[in-house]
């Protein structure tokens, strides 16, 4: 398969690791939008969110349990933003599932609006 988020969870190209498990990788962004910007991928391959379903939905439960402990182990105190872009109109780029935590900046609403107050 070539999927860039799978070569990087076989570790056939480098990235900056935050966190694993058995199910889970997260590694920072290498375009971050904010101060604190990791992505956070199942180990197995799912397109995207159109492709979850009563086999594969538990994963998604345990990236957002992974999504607390690496809140709580990065020391993110103040909130935090997740984020998935599903399909081409969502401007989803990687075809794997994966889901954006932003922090370490008081956000507003829309993705132009980080860093911005309301």
């Amino acid at each position: 398969m070539d999927c860039l988020f799978c070569k990087i969870v076989d570790g056939e190209i480098p990235s900056t690791k935050v966190y694993e498990d058995e199910y889970v990788y997260c590694f920072k962004d290498i375009a971050p939008i904010a101060p604190i910007h990791y992505l956070i991928i199942p180990k197995v391959h799912i397109t995207s969110a159109a492709d979850i379903t009563a086999d594969n939905s538990s994963i998604v439960a345990h990236i957002f349990e992974a999504a607390a402990k690496i809140a709580k182990a990065e020391g993110i105190e103040n909130g935090f933003r997740i984020i998935n872009n599903c399909g081409d109109d969502a401007g989803q780029t990687v075809k794997h599932l994966h889901f954006h935590l932003l922090a370490g900046v008081k956000m507003g609403w829309g993705p132009e609006s980080i860093g911005k107050t309301e």
